[in-house]
């Protein structure tokens, strides 16, 4: 009896970009990936370490200090971590559970069952050298799917989570949101306008382990093109981000959620706020797991800058997300914000 594999054809797909790479002279500045002089990382990080709870008492003194601290690791790293975030460790063991199991499906099952409204890709497709390739695979669920009873098969037990987590999520999101927009002097409700369920999503992420080559990446580096994004990641590590032009490795706390600031705040902040450039490493010998959360506005929502001149041209998250998609397809990377600034 002959077991079908779990994992997509990684190897093949990378050995297939490999042999077909040729050294290509770079001539436009746009074109240059924004890690290239990055020097690599040297030791685990702490993030900034933030205790929501703060937001939530009595002390005036305690709920200042604590937007404080949100809205500085904002600037400052454009990463932070929470802890008493209102999201329960039963249902996050509940997510990860579901989780592997569907990520233990055989290959065929994942990629040819339609499984969450048909959201599962592996590796890099755009992919037009080694280093624009992937390790990893993930299911991209649009909010708005979350409830549909007919993206499930045999997963069903995975729906019910699903929806208790994406509302957790998505409550969490507006809450660091409304700090960093009222940071800003600006309203919330104009804000809330822009986000939409149908742009929001969730995506699931499995890591296999890489034995070809230590330099192959799980997830390339890239900036991630939302408002901000929450990162519930286990205990493997392997998220590196740049700070102060060096790649460092964060150190996983099993307490915390990572929240790290999109290309759309950075661009609504004025670059107050900073999308940093991150990554994920290739693991030789274990498998990793994440799920991340991704808060978007509606495609065509104008992302303006909250203080004038802008740096940014006007544009509509439809026009990033179009623009992406086609340095994508040319360049096999994102470009992303530089394409729109002034």
């Amino acid at each position: 009896m002959v077991i079908e594999s779990i994992n997509p054809p990684l190897s093949h797909d990378y050995n297939k970009i490999l042999s077909q790479y040729t050294t290509k002279t770079i001539t436009h500045n746009e074109n240059i990936n924004r890690s290239t002089n990055i020097q690599e990382c040297y030791h685990d990080q702490e993030l900034p370490l933030i205790d929501l709870g703060g937001l939530m008492c009595d002390n005036e003194v305690e709920r200042v200090k604590c937007k404080t601290e949100i809205a500085r690791a904002s600037s400052e790293w454009g990463f932070f971590q929470v802890i008493n975030h209102g999201i329960s460790i039963k249902l996050l063991d509940k997510m990860r559970r579901e989780q592997i199991k569907l990520f233990n499906a055989s290959f065929s099952t994942k990629s040819t069952c339609g499984l969450l409204n048909n959201s599962y890709r592996w590796g890099t497709p755009t992919a037009t050298s080694p280093e624009n390739f992937s390790w990893s695979e993930a299911f991209h669920v649009p909010l708005t799917m979350i409830p549909d009873q007919d993206c499930y098969g045999e997963f069903d037990s995975l729906r019910e989570v699903l929806v208790e987590y994406a509302a957790a999520m998505q409550k969490l999101a507006k809450l660091l949101a409304e700090v960093l927009v009222k940071n800003l002097g600006g309203k919330m409700e104009e804000f809330e306008n822009m986000i939409s369920e149908k742009t929001c999503f969730l995506r699931l992420n499995r890591y296999p382990s890489c034995p070809l080559s230590p330099k192959i990446t799980g997830l390339v580096p890239h900036t991630d093109s939302d408002f901000l994004t929450i990162l519930h990641q286990d205990q493997v590590g392997g998220l590196q981000l740049i700070k102060d032009s060096k790649w460092v490795a964060v150190k996983p706390n099993k307490d915390a959620l990572i929240v790290n600031i999109g290309d759309l705040f950075q661009a609504w902040s004025n670059d107050l706020y900073k999308s940093v450039e991150h990554k994920v490493v290739a693991n030789p010998e274990v498998e990793r797991f994440s799920v991340a959360y991704f808060l978007c506005p509606s495609y065509d929502s104008f992302i303006g800058s909250y203080e004038k001149p802008s740096v940014y041209r006007n544009f509509t998250f439809g026009d990033y997300r179009k623009k992406i998609q086609e340095d994508a397809k040319l360049l096999g990377h994102k470009v992303g914000l530089s394409r729109f600034r002034k």
